[in-house]
């Protein structure tokens, strides 16, 4: 809140409240801002911090396919029913780019559903129920699904687009290889994308196996 500008409304909440209270704060992050908000609203206050989750890639499986960006559209659906995929999160970075795969999947009796900023907080959780369940195949996501969320035993993550950070790729492909199950991460990388698929690789310290595939062949 104090990011988007109500400190003052803030203020003035605060204000109309009794003097003896309980408070209790809470944030993602613990910046300057809420370290001067604290020492205001709080008398020694017992702080609790939950350490960043660590993502261990030694149980995934990453491999990238190069695969123009007309294509990536088909490829997945071949990736799809070629391994007969049971439980597979895809992830793509626009809300437009979401709603298209899924439209698409559909049509080529696929069962998907869509989660993003644009989805409802009811729409989000069913969907995330029957995809943990068993009972939806495919979810397609943006970034809002790449932290946080825990998915026992998904054995699947596809990058159908690259993030741009190569921070949110580990975060993508951390939903798999959980629970000390391995995981497969397949990202599809068109041509324009391989100088920044080469910048996430020397980020996170590992080579991907790149393999050029012509649809022709699958």
């Amino acid at each position: 809140m104090l990011n988007m500008g109500f400190q003052d409304e803030l203020n003035k909440i605060l204000a109309l409240l009794p003097l003896k209270r309980q408070n209790i704060l809470l944030s993602a992050t613990l910046s300057a801002d809420l370290e001067q908000i604290n020492r205001i609203l709080l008398h020694d206050p017992v702080v609790i911090k939950i350490e960043a989750e660590e993502a261990s890639l030694d149980l995934i499986r990453q491999i990238a396919y190069v695969v123009s960006a007309e294509k990536k559209g088909p490829f997945l659906r071949y990736l799809i029913s070629h391994h007969e995929m049971k439980q597979v999160l895809v992830f793509a970075s626009s809300v437009q780019q979401v709603d298209a795969i899924v439209n698409k999947l559909r049509k080529n009796n696929i069962e998907a559903k869509a989660v993003h900023s644009k989805k409802s907080q009811g729409a989000r959780t069913d969907a995330l129920t029957h995809f943990k369940s068993g009972k939806l195949k495919v979810l397609v996501a943006t970034d809002l699904m790449a932290r946080g969320i825990d998915v026992s035993y998904l054995p699947f993550v596809i990058n159908y687009e690259l993030p741009r950070s190569p921070k949110d790729y580990i975060h993508r492909i951390g939903r798999t290889g959980r629970a000390d199950t391995p995981g497969d991460a397949i990202s599809l990388v068109s041509e324009s994308e391989l100088h920044h698929f080469e910048v996430i690789q020397k980020k996170m310290g590992r080579k991907v196996e790149l393999i050029t595939k012509n649809l022709d062949e699958v």
